[in-house]
Formats: structure tokens, C-alpha cells, sequence
């Protein structure tokens, strides 16, 4: 598996917005919407907390493709994931990122941040997401073929086995 970074809300400011700022004009039943996720995210055995706001991601995924320089991504990815949904953590904060790249291990990566070390591997994900024409995340793909949103167990190993 590849991690693509996906530009999720770059405008979001680094303290982020709430959902209702997020979702403004657009007939969304917030609280039906988020209790659909936690239902989901159960169903897939996946922690997932009651947050109010969104946070950007930029910053995480820089470190994300840090993570995986270092045969670390799989375990960063898990631990951004958990402080971000479980946690509703603010991920565009330095020290919290510091904190879980610490958690699994990685030290260095303020300074990765601060040196801008990964930004091009991030802005040529969002440029490749683009010309795929990913509008979603998470997206799933295998030669061609596209799944989006959190999926059950059974519907990712159909993709994998149509493959």
C-alpha cells in the first residue's frame, strides 16, 4: 500500500474551523453525520471521538512522508489517525505532531517542518490526487478501479481481489 497525500481543506487555518463553519450553506445534518462515522468507524474496529472542529493536515502529511523515508509511515499514519479522529487532536500544531512522531519513535520533526524538508513530496501528491481525480478521502485505488470512504473489511478485499 502507498500513502498519497490528499489536499483535505488547505484553507483550514492552524486553529482550526468547526464543522458547522465548515460545512456553512450546504443542508448537512452535522450531528447525524457524525454519529453515521462513529457507526462506521465501529463497524471497521476504529476509534473515533466526538470532535467539533477540523484541523489542516499539511503539516502531517510532510511528516507522514518523513515517517515513511524512514520505514516508519504505517505506524505514524495509525498514531496521527488516532490523535486526530479518537482524540480530536489540533494535527497543525507542532507539538502535538512533535509528540506522536515522538510516540512512534521519530525524533527530529520540528525541524523537519521547519526546514520544509517534504513539502515538494506533499505538493506532488496533491498535483497526482488531482489528475486522478480524487475528491475524497479516503480513496482506494487498484488499476482504475476507485473505492471512497471508510469501507467495511469485505468491500477493500473485493477491490483487492478484482485486482
Amino acid at each position: 500500500m502507498k500513502w498519497i497525500a490528499f489536499p483535505l481543506h488547505p484553507e483550514t487555518p492552524e486553529e482550526g474551523r468547526t464543522l458547522e463553519e465548515l460545512f456553512a450553506g450546504r443542508d448537512i445534518d452535522i450531528p447525524s453525520m457524525v454519529d453515521h462515522l462513529k457507526r462506521v468507524a465501529a463497524d471497521c474496529g476504529l476509534p473515533f471521538g466526538m470532535r467539533s472542529k477540523t484541523y489542516n493536515s499539511r503539516r502531517a502529511q510532510e511528516l507522514g512522508k518523513w515517517a515513511e523515508s524512514l520505514n516508519k509511515g504505517e505506524e505514524f499514519h495509525l498514531a496521527v489517525f488516532k490523535a486526530y479522529f479518537a482524540e480530536g487532536l489540533n494535527i497543525a500544531k507542532i507539538p502535538v505532531l512533535v509528540e506522536i512522531a515522538e510516540s512512534v519513535g521519530l525524533d527530529g520533526a520540528e525541524e523537519v517542518i521547519s526546514m520544509g524538508t517534504f513539502k515538494e513530496a506533499v505538493d506532488n501528491d496533491w498535483k497526482y490526487s488531482r489528475s486522478c481525480q480524487i475528491t475524497a478521502v479516503p480513496t482506494f485505488a487498484a488499476r482504475g478501479r476507485m473505492v471512497v470512504g471508510a469501507q467495511p473489511y469485505s468491500v477493500l478485499e473485493e477491490l483487492i481481489k478484482a485486482e
